[in-house]
């Protein structure tokens, strides 16, 4: 009997869903994945993941990454909603799910007599892609240059500002400098100006949010770096730095808040991302031993 993979991580948009799920050193080949408009299934003896999605998904365009032993998927939503769950709650009967796409399957006719010609066949149900991320990167390239695009100039105090001053990646540097000098609350009045002019670029909270870390805003900090991660999709290898600052600085805020789950999540999500920090690697195992009372919290 196969054993149920119950350690995964999801997070959503209200576009996308991206679901990390453990292969827990299976070989990639060895790894099967299925999904439909509202099933996803990956089956890796002895180890078996189902969901029965909470809404509908594009399963033409989701796709499946696979690496450094997890399959991360990126599902994209039919209906741009917030889900309140990843699963509807006692699943569904698969026949229903199922019948809408079996009702598309017409009997092939009987084989004639004689020599005949063997070609591939496409599957029925769609495989998830395990392709190059061209698109996803193609995507947030967009994202960018949209981001560096948007400006807001229904700012009073805009015709008082010197030019430099007008600029969101001027004010990000400006607040990157205060902030080595541990002149916080500056540069935090820095990055709150380019926020309001340009609410698009996920560095701007990234970085606050280490500033409110540093003078123990512990709840706005938690704000930033959601805000942060947000912004920082697709996930792709040129944002990778950045999500897995902001799944740290977000799981030691919640750690200070004495919510040492919510904190391990996010750096064992830290650690999907970069799998060889040494210290996040150390601080999860401290977070660990608090959950379990092996340590003291500090």
């Amino acid at each position: 009997m196969p054993l149920q993979v119950s350690d995964y991580s999801w997070q959503q948009t209200e576009s996308a869903v991206f679901l990390s799920v453990p292969l827990r050193g299976v070989s990639v080949r060895d790894a099967d994945v299925f999904c439909a408009e509202n099933y996803l299934k990956v089956n890796f003896a002895p180890f078996l993941f189902e969901v029965f999605l909470y809404a509908p998904i594009d399963d033409e365009s989701s796709q499946a990454k696979i690496g450094n032993d997890t399959i991360v998927f990126t599902l994209r939503k039919k209906e741009a909603v917030m889900w309140e769950a990843l699963s509807v709650s006692g699943g569904r009967n698969s026949e229903n799910i199922f019948s809408e796409k079996l009702k598309e399957d017409s009997i092939p006719a009987p084989r004639s007599t004689g020599s005949i010609q063997v070609n591939f066949t496409p599957r029925v149900f769609p495989t998830a892609l395990r392709e190059s991320r061209v698109a996803e990167e193609e995507e947030w390239l967009h994202k960018q240059a949209e981001a560096r695009r948007t400006m807001n100039t229904d700012i009073p105090e805009l015709s008082d500002l010197k030019e430099e001053e007008k600029n969101p990646e001027w004010l990000k540097d400006k607040g990157n400098k205060l902030f080595a000098t541990e002149n916080y609350l500056a540069a935090i009045n820095a990055y709150n100006l380019a926020i309001r002019l340009n609410n698009k670029i996920p560095l701007l909270y990234l970085n606050r949010a280490a500033c409110h870390l540093k003078l123990k805003n512990l709840h706005k900090a938690i704000e930033d770096s959601s805000k942060a991660l947000e912004l920082l999709t697709p996930p792709v290898p040129d944002n990778a730095n950045a999500r897995m600052k902001a799944h740290v600085r977000r799981g030691t805020a919640f750690c200070q808040l004495e919510l040492y789950v919510e904190g391990l999540q996010d750096y064992e999500a830290a650690l999907k991302i970069d799998p060889s920090n040494k210290i996040v690697q150390n601080d999860a195992e401290k977070i660990r031993n608090i959950i379990q009372g092996t340590e003291v919290k500090s």
